[in-house]
């Protein structure tokens, strides 16, 4: 091939575009044509999630009242006796349940059947004195109408009779005091519930006003939930709720009760000489008090065992406003 030929022959390769760059072309097409679609999906979902999540933990922690300070509470009844002597008798055992009317233990009624005994005998002998005295008040009655009795006697006898007629009233006090004594020797349970921190025994001497035993009101408990007062506005009585028990993953539920009108001001406490105590040290932060709202129990899952002063988390679910036709339906159901 002549020199010629070879320029013509790289001249057109030049004008024509080379075998290279129509390779590269065609490679930055099928790129553009191949970006991947499944890490923006993945991002995109990404995002949504953490919207969703966002949305929850504000529903949870800002919109519905919460809190993570609440008590389990119950009545106790403390059992104190109202008659000395010494336990005879203690059937029930620490923990146990008991029923309203069981007894609980039994204080050694020897001393008071006796004085029971004593006091019936007393009233009968003040009878018989009350009878020879309204049989002389009848005599001296009669012999003053006569005129062989005089004044005087008639008016001794008369004395004597209102004399035995109120030692007779006395005895029958006497009687009623020896037989309630008698009868509180047994102490019976008041509630349905539960016998708690038993320390009692056997052959121990009960004093009259000692605590002996200790009774958990076994239907009343309640779920008291501390609420920070900024979250006040937003409860109120009949409000479903919601109770998460430390120990269990069961929820409880209730409905608020009430909320408390008052709580302790440090404040407000007088010093010995009548005046306020003020505090004059004031932060710029200032926390918000803690106010009672007591939650009353709808319903308790299988298997959970309320125990007052557990702890719990309380969350008040506001309840969905009707619509007007549907209060409407509601007024007219009433």
């Amino acid at each position: 091939m002549s020199s010629v030929e070879l320029r013509s022959d790289h001249a057109a390769r030049e004008g024509d575009g080379s075998d290279v760059p129509r390779h590269v072309a065609s490679n930055r097409g099928n790129a553009r044509s191949r970006i991947p679609i499944a890490p923006i999906l993945i991002t995109l979902g990404a995002v949504a999630v953490a919207v969703l999540l966002v949305w929850a933990m504000w529903e949870t922690y800002m919109a519905a009242p919460w809190t993570r300070n609440g008590t389990v509470r119950a009545y106790v009844v403390v059992m104190a006796p109202e008659v000395a002597g010494r336990i005879v008798k203690l059937p029930v055992a620490d923990n146990q349940f008991v029923h309203k009317g069981d007894e609980l233990f039994e204080i050694d009624p020897a001393d008071y059947r006796i004085a029971l005994d004593q006091a019936q005998a007393q009233a009968q002998r003040d009878a018989a004195a009350l009878d020879y005295a309204r049989a002389n008040e009848a005599r001296n009655a009669h012999g003053t109408k006569q005129g062989w009795a005089s004044t005087d006697l008639y008016q001794q006898a008369t004395r004597t009779l209102l004399q035995s007629e109120a030692v007779v009233a006395l005895d029958k006090v006497a009687i009623a005091k020896a037989q309630l004594d008698l009868s509180r020797t047994v102490i019976r349970s008041p509630v349905n519930g539960y016998v708690t921190n038993l320390l009692a025994q056997l052959g121990d001497y009960a004093i009259v006003g000692q605590k002996i035993i200790s009774v958990v009101d076994n239907d009343s408990f309640w779920v008291d939930g501390y609420f920070e007062e900024t979250s006040l506005g937003r409860i109120h009585d009949g409000d479903p709720a919601t109770v998460k028990l430390m120990g269990y993953s069961q929820h409880v539920r209730g409905h608020v009760g009430s909320v408390a009108r008052g709580i302790n001001v440090p404040n407000a406490q007088p010093d010995q000489a009548g005046l306020a105590s003020v505090n004059p040290i004031f932060t710029w932060v200032r926390l918000a008090q803690r106010v009672p709202v007591r939650i009353h129990i709808d319903q308790v899952p299988d298997g959970v065992r309320l125990v007052a002063g557990m702890t719990a988390t309380v969350e008040i679910n506001q309840p969905v406003p009707l619509r007007p036709k549907a209060q409407a339906e509601k007024a007219c159901a009433c």
